[in-house]
């Protein structure tokens, strides 16, 4: 309960930031395995909005980053010049669980309203360029500001995480092996976002405003970045629309390639794109053994496990286009 932590937390608030006053706390809606809580804070300068992302009872995949972490490539973003929230600082320990502290931001975060609401039209016509320069800075970032960042084999990565789930799911293996077939030459290894799509952006009427959720940045090809919006999960329903519900693939990636100069047409994208409903398919199966083996019991945990399925289904679609 926020009640045996929540007086603590506020005093420590007030002491960081010197403020005159601290709100209540109140809980914001959306995120599986991080909670965010937040608050106003009133200081000499005026009102500060902030927002405190708590660590909850589990994470989606074994590479997550700790929170401190997390915060650390935030802080290397923020100083380079990539659209995020002001990071204030990291708290070791919030009712039992590490925290840190950065801006609270306006603006729309859920993917069906993004990809739906008439209000967002505008936005949506600019987000396909607009994402592909956020991207382009954060693979811009210097790996020697982020040093702790790991680089792993990506097919292994998943394939120890689907053992993990401990049940058949022939169409993720069957992904993976048809992944391992036919994998690419790989681009250099650029600093990733690990999550960079629709759901994860604050987007107003001018379109992209902030980029959010850091936890699964690593070292690794590009493309894992450039494509996992293609993935059909995050159209939110407008599967036309390949790009994150929101714009064609083509302006995206045009503009992408034009910033940073890689070699990269829509075709290299496919083979990332089984990537990402095998990764997510995989993730959805992991989160819903936390409710399944009673480590954290959620509705919102056993529904993620019903949504592998959808994967498995897209993973076989896919295949099947070039059989």
């Amino acid at each position: 309960m926020v009640s045996e932590w929540g007086d603590e937390l506020r005093e420590r608030l007030a002491a960081l930031l010197g403020a005159d006053e601290v709100g209540s706390l109140w809980l914001l809606a959306g995120g599986a395995s991080k909670e965010a809580w937040a608050v106003d804070v009133r200081t000499a300068d005026g009102e500060l909005p902030l927002l405190v992302r708590r660590a909850a009872g589990g994470v989606i995949h074994t590479d997550t980053l700790s929170l401190e972490d997390e915060l650390r490539v935030l802080e290397a973003a923020h100083e380079a010049g990539v659209r995020v929230p002001r990071p204030y600082a990291y708290l070791d320990d919030v009712g039992g669980r590490e925290a840190f502290v950065v801006e609270r931001v306006e603006g729309e975060t859920i993917g069906r309203r993004i990809v739906r609401n008439p209000e967002l039209a505008a936005a949506r016509e600019a987000l396909p360029r607009q994402l592909a320069d956020e991207l382009a800075k954060v693979h811009a970032l210097a790996p020697e500001a982020v040093p702790f960042l790991r680089a792993r084999d990506v097919l292994e990565r998943f394939e120890v995480e689907l053992d993990s789930v401990d049940e058949p799911h022939p169409a993720i293996e069957l992904g993976l092996r048809w992944l391992r077939d036919h994998r690419p030459e790989p681009l250099d290894p650029v600093v990733s976002h690990g999550d960079f799509r629709i759901g994860n952006v604050v987007v107003s009427e001018q379109g992209l405003e902030y980029l959010l959720d850091w936890e699964f940045a690593h070292v690794g090809d590009p493309r894992e970045d450039v494509a996992w919006p293609l993935v059909r999960a995050w159209r939110f329903g407008v599967d036309e629309r390949r790009l994150g519900g929101v714009g064609e693939v083509e302006p995206y990636l045009e503009r992408y390639v034009e910033l940073t100069g890689r070699s990269i047409d829509a075709d290299d994208l496919f083979w990332w794109e089984v990537l990402g409903n095998v990764k997510w398919a995989t993730g959805a199966l992991t989160q819903s053994r936390r409710h399944l083996n009673r480590e954290e019991r959620s509705v919102e945990l056993a529904v993620l496990g019903r949504l592998a399925a959808e994967m498995e289904y897209e993973l076989l679609h896919l295949l099947e286009a070039v059989s």
